[in-house]
Order: C-alpha cells, then structure tokens, then sequence
C-alpha cells in the first residue's frame, strides 16, 4: 500500500480539524494539495473566481461559527490575492488557517517565476506564519498554526513549496488531539473587587458594549439593572447587545444616533465591555474609564484607563454582579432613555416624509423595506461605506439574525465573498448580501460563484452610480468630488445572463415586491435598485477640521438620516420608567 503524501497528510489534518470546504483558485504549485482534496471525502475544494473571495468567505464561515475555516492560493499572486481579505478575517478574530504555496524549495531565493516570499509578507496579517521546508516538519507545524488560530482568535499561514507538498510523507500524522474551541477567561479576584468598589462609588454609570458582548446578553442586562445603567454600542456590537434591551440608548461613533454619545461623556464612570473602538475621538477624557476584554493587547490602546480587566465580558460580569449594590436611582438612565427617543424621533422624518413616492430612491426606504422582508434568521452581510450607515440604522436585531462586514478592516467588496462563505455553511438559511455597486463591481466575477455552486444568496445593490461615503468625506473636507462616480451597466441584465435571477427597481413602489420575488426564488438573484446618490444631507456650518480622521463633529452632525424602528423601540423602553 504506498504511502500517503505531504498533501494527503495536510488535507487529512484539516478534516480532523472539522475544516469542511477548502476555497481558493486551482494552479502550479497548488495542485498536489488540491488532488488530496479530490479524494478525501470529509472536506471539499469551493472553486472561487478570485482568492480574495476565498479568504473573505472562510472569515465568514469563521466567524458565524466560531471554528476554524480554511482557504488557500497558488505561488506569487495566488497567495497575495488572499492578503487583503486575511487582513479581514485577522482583524475579526476569526479562526483562519491559510495555505500559501510556494515555488519549488530548490529555487527559492533565486528569483524564480512567481517568486515571492509568504513566510514574510503573510506576517503582520497572522498570529502564525512559517515555511514548511521538509516532509518530517509539515505535521507538527499544521497543527501549531491550527492552534494559534483557535486559540489566539485570528489567521494562521502555513507556507508550502509545491514540491515538498507532492512528497512522501515521512513523520505519521498520528492521531494528536487539538483545540476546537478557546477557553473563558475570568479575571482574579483583585480586579472584580476593584471594579465593584469602582461602581459602588460611581453616581452615574455607562456601558459601551462592542463584539466581545457576543453570548452576555443576558449577563449585560442583569448588571445594567442592578447598576440602572445605560447601555450603549460599537457597530460591532449591535446584533448583540440592541435586542431586548430596555437600557438602549443607541450607537457612538461615526454612524452613530441617539444619545449614546451623551451617556458615555455625562456619566461618572464609563465601562467599556468587549470594545476595541478605534475612535478615540468619541470616547470622553474626563471621567474614570474601566475596560474589560479577553485580549489584554486591547487594553488601554484607545483611552486611558483607570482600570484594565483582562476576562471575557460574560465571566467577568457573572462575578462582578452579586458584588456590587443594587444602585435605586433611576434618574440617569431615564433621562439618558428619554434623550435616545427624542433624538430618534427627530431624524426619523429624514426618511418618511414622502419617501415612497421620490425618485431616485431613498436607500433609507430600501434599508427598512429589506429589514421588514428578511428572514428573522437572516445572515447579513454588509459592504463598506453607506451600506454600514444603512445596516447600522435599518437592520433590526434580534438574537438570531447575523450582520457580518468588513468592520474593523474596512475594505471593500466584503459582502458578496463572505456571502458565499456564509451560504456554503448552511444552504438553507437566508444569506442576504448588501453590496454596493462600487465594492460589488470589485469584486463581481464571483457572482458566477454562486451561480456554479446554485447558492441562493440574495444580492440586494445599492446602485448610487458613485462611491457614496468617499464623496461624503471630500464634500465635508472642502474638496470637489473627484474621481467617486461610477457608470454602470444594467446589474440585473447582467445577473440574468449569468443564470441568475435578476430584477431591476426604478420606481420605490416597486422595492417591495422585488425583495419578495427575489427571497421566493430558489437560487441566486440580484435586485439592482437605483438609489439617490445625495441621500445625506450635509449641514451648512461645518469645516474640515470637524472630520479630519473621522474626528468628533462629523460623526455627530453629517450623517443625519433615519432609524428605521428602532425609534419604535427607543420609545417603548420609556414605558419601562416607573411612573410616580
């Protein structure tokens, strides 16, 4: 019986791994590991159009499950395609294993075709990054960057010659047991007491939750009743924290809304939870700041700190609750709840005056249309620009929807990608993918993806003929326009030719009935909605200085707009405040 080679043996560890679909673009170099693909029954090859496509949608299926995914590219450009979306999946925490392979061991270092150097270039973008040189090292240099990536949350690359890849394997992949899931963190007993003195001596205190919240839910809420505290988030944090939450007071930062910005500077004591919000510009200088994250790294970076937690958010709060006293005032958090409704209640005019008869289209009206049609367990997932303005204001959490975007890295062309990953993982589930017509046309060969594989995601185009966000950012800065518009073709002529359903909408009558038909429909379909470029207004008294960097006073004053229902909310949480 011949013996299994070093690519059998890396795909085999892989499966038992519980890796299930290895994406990436067949060539040269990867070719051997490929074919071990084609005859291991428990992990399949995804064919994608672009490796970055491959790498965004194994960050997805990363993190919707929290296990590890994988994705791989040939020599040279095959392997730096997937860079960019690796930086995505990296900076999300999720758990990624990379093959980059590589010319022939001989050459390297010789300036080769394709030659490039992996081992170096993957680093900054991985917690593990190293060069399999020898048959006898692959197995145990697999499984080191299988565990960094579980275990440190983040990309592993494994570099691998092709040559070396096509060998007899030397060294038994014995049957090692390895890490499928990371640990809870639980800060010492010193930090939890010097925490709950903290918010024993705090008059007034806030919450500002991020994704770290992901499964404290309920801990969160237990301990802003106990301490009447408002609750606010990073757009990381909303499908999390925002649903069933009577203390909601709404989003900060650059798309934020509501009075979140308020609770955070007006309190005595602000605890960050799970937040790594990189814009220090909205976070306040003048009052005492406690944060808790499960990566210590994370601590302090953003603002000084009076008090540095190192645990997870849920067994942080699980032991710091019974501490602390039960705080009876009321009166911050029903003022800081009356200010949320109020604030909401005065831009939610911004998209309902009318708005059902206006051409172009509103994409406010697009955005709560789609929250109103989609499934309640509908996977989201979001490109960068205006359609995180929409999906931060018009999507409605609720505990079983997912939203997914290049949140942290902020590149474009995130959604159709990960939409593919998503998909992949449960074919039946609703994949609904926002996209914009800039980041989807970078990206646009692999709507044949979900054509190939029939994946029935649901590609809903904000069609603005223009990169909205960067026009934003030049009309605010004092700059003209310049180089933002884009001329687009037909996109549902397109999807149609490709043997896909494709809609075309024009008219906002016809927004409705277009998401129905194209969630009915079995496979993959693509609405094109043609929407009003000039959908934000932009206030009259403003300078460069106020949005220099993402600073403070264009977060606050440019992006006005509505909120879909979370006005609706914000006002029934006041029924919540006890009448005298």
């Amino acid at each position: 019986m011949p013996k299994e080679t070093v690519a059998e043996q890396f795909v085999g560890i892989l499966a038992r791994a519980g890796v299930r679909r290895l994406y990436g673009v067949v060539g040269d170099s990867l070719n051997p590991v490929v074919d071990a693909v084609r005859r291991n029954a428990g992990i399949d090859w995804v064919q994608v159009r672009h490796e970055e496509a491959a790498a965004f949608a194994a960050g997805a299926e990363a993190q919707l499950t929290g296990k590890l995914a994988a994705c791989a590219g040939s020599c040279g450009p095959g392997n730096l395609h997937l860079i960019n979306g690796l930086y995505d999946a990296h900076r999300s925490m999720a758990p990624v294993l990379a093959l980059a392979s590589h010319i022939p061991s001989g050459e390297i270092g010789t300036g080769f075709f394709q030659e490039t150097h992996p081992d170096q270039l993957f680093r900054e973008c991985s917690h593990y990054c190293e060069l399999v040189s020898s048959p006898r090292q692959m197995p145990r240099v697999l499984r080191t960057g299988i565990q960094n990536a579980i275990g440190r949350g983040g990309v592993s690359v494994i570099v691998l010659p092709g040559d070396v890849a096509g060998e007899q394997a030397t060294t038994p992949a014995s049957e090692h047991a390895l890490v499928t899931a990371r640990p809870s963190v639980r800060p010492g007993d010193a930090e939890i007491d010097a925490l709950a003195r903290m918010v024993d001596e705090a008059g007034k205190v806030t919450l500002f939750c991020g994704s770290g919240t992901a499964g404290a839910h309920e801990e969160v809420m237990r301990f802003a009743e106990r301490v009447k505290a408002p609750v606010g988030h990073a757009l990381r944090g909303k499908e999390w924290i925002q649903y069933d939450n009577p203390y909601d007071v709404g989003m900060s930062g650059l798309l934020g809304y509501g009075a979140a910005y308020e609770a955070t500077h007006a309190c005595d004591l602000l605890i960050l939870l799970g937040t790594d919000f990189p814009y220090n510009a909205f976070l306040p200088d003048d009052v005492k700041i406690v944060q808790v994250d499960v990566r210590p790294e994370h601590l302090g970076r953003r603002s000084a700190l009076d008090l540095a937690v190192w645990g997870d958010v849920r067994e942080t709060l699980r032991c710091l609750t019974p501490r602390v006293r039960v705080k009876s005032s009321r009166k911050f958090l029903d003022k800081m709840l009356a200010k949320h409704a109020d604030a909401l209640e005065g831009v939610v005019k911004a998209y309902t005056r009318k708005v059902e008869k206006r051409t172009p289209i509103h994409p406010e009206y697009v955005a709560s249309v789609l929250d109103e049609e989609a499934a309640d367990d509908a996977v989201f997932t979001v490109d960068t620009g205006m359609n995180n303005v929409w999906a931060a204001r018009y999507l409605t959490p609720n505990g079983r929807r997912r939203v997914i975007g290049s949140f942290t890295h902020g590149s474009m062309a995130n959604a159709l990608p990960q939409a593919i990953g998503a998909q992949f993982l449960d074919p039946g589930r609703q994949v609904v993918s926002m996209s914009g017509d800039g980041g989807f046309t970078m990206l646009m060969g692999d709507f044949l993806t979900l054509v190939q594989y029939g994946l029935p995601v649901k590609v809903v185009l904000f069609n603005n003929s223009s990169l909205g966000m960067v026009e934003l950012e030049m009309m605010v800065g004092g700059l003209p326009s310049y180089g933002t518009s884009n001329h687009n073709p037909d996109f549902a002529a397109i999807a149609t030719a490709a043997g896909a359903y494709g809609v075309r909408v024009e008219k906002p009558k016809q927004v409705r009935g277009a998401l129905r038909d194209a969630f009915r429909h079995r496979g993959p379909a693509l609405v094109d909605i043609v929407t009003d470029p000039n959908a934000l207004s932009i206030p009259p008294k403003i300078t460069a200085d106020m949005v220099s960097g993402f600073a403070l006073s264009a977060g606050r004053m440019v992006l006005e707009g509505g909120v879909g229902r979370m006005a609706q909310m914000a006002r029934s949480n006041l029924r919540n405040i006890p009448r005298p």
